[in-house]
């Protein structure tokens, strides 16, 4: 049940997304799409060190330590202010945040990282053609979507590369498709004497009007996917998140946290395998289609 929720989410993000090809910046339409992403969601720890600072939509985590603060993601543009409130209810301030980094650069994750740069001082980093789009404001990469405020990149990283901030080490897992630099994260935290492992799983959906088969822009896209999502299935996970509150089901989660009814549902790793399951079952039904000419 929950994989067709993942795929009927998927299919909404698509259609919007599919939609901005045909829309300026400044479009109301855009705009008013936006909001809907865009709205309030009230803060709260996750497990260990982990945090959720993001939108209703649009997920956003402060990864606190002892020599400042990592941030995974920004947003829209118009999400900084919710961000930056969020970070504050928690009790921690924007200076304390050294680090920025992304999952992949498509505008509704890092238009605000140059906003958010400017705000704390932090250092963006991220993988090579990653970098290209941030720096590009979205213009670059093998299918643009909305442009945004260019950011410069401070660090390149590599597949495999570990970043370390205080006593907390993520790494940076090179699983392309969805962009060319797509990016999930791993940490382990620790809570009530127990480890957790975390994984910011990357967006597996496939943007409209991007093929698998005949592409000319990334002739090998399909072979792409298909080494990410083997990648993604051999990582360890306790603990599963992802770049969109739907994903993850951040809702019923944060619910069932509240009414107490599990000690933390966000200790997921059947949630983890039901996302790669679900997004590979649309790679490949796509895929079949495409091989067949339909």
């Amino acid at each position: 049940m929950r994989g067709k929720n993942f795929l009927c989410w998927a299919a909404v993000l698509s259609s919007f997304l599919g939609s901005l090809k045909a829309q300026t910046p400044s479009s109301s339409n855009q705009k008013s799409s936006f909001e809907d992403w865009n709205q309030p969601f009230e803060p709260f720890r996750i497990v260990g060190n982990v945090h959720y600072v993001g939108t209703n939509n649009l997920a956003c985590f402060l990864i606190t330590t002892s020599a400042g603060h990592v941030l995974i993601d920004t947003g829209l543009e118009e999400s900084a202010p919710i961000v930056r409130a969020n970070i504050a209810t928690l009790g921690f301030r924007l200076k304390d945040i050294k680090i920025i980094l992304s999952g992949h650069a498509h505008f509704d994750h890092v238009a605000g990282h140059a906003a958010m740069k400017q705000a704390t001082g932090a250092r963006v980093y991220a993988t090579a053609a990653d970098a290209a789009i941030l720096e590009s404001g979205g213009t670059k990469g093998f299918h643009p979507l909305t442009p945004y405020p260019p950011v410069k990149v401070d660090r390149i990283l590599r597949d495999g590369e570990v970043v370390r901030l205080g006593d907390q080490a993520l790494t940076a897992h090179l699983t392309p498709g969805h962009t060319d630099g797509n990016t999930t994260w791993t940490t382990t935290v620790k809570e009530n004497g127990k480890e957790y492992r975390v994984v910011f799983v990357a967006s597996m959906s496939i943007n409209p009007g991007v093929h698998l088969v005949d592409y000319p822009p990334w002739p090998t896209i399909a072979e792409a996917y298909a080494e990410s999502f083997q990648r993604l299935k051999s990582l360890p996970c306790d603990v599963f998140l992802g770049p969109h509150a739907p994903f993850f089901d951040l809702e019923a989660k944060v619910g069932r946290m509240k009414a107490k009814t599990d000690p933390n549902p966000f200790v997921d790793p059947q949630g983890y395998r039901d996302y790669l399951a679900s997004f590979e079952k649309s790679y490949h039904e796509q895929l079949q289609r495409e091989r067949a000419g339909k």
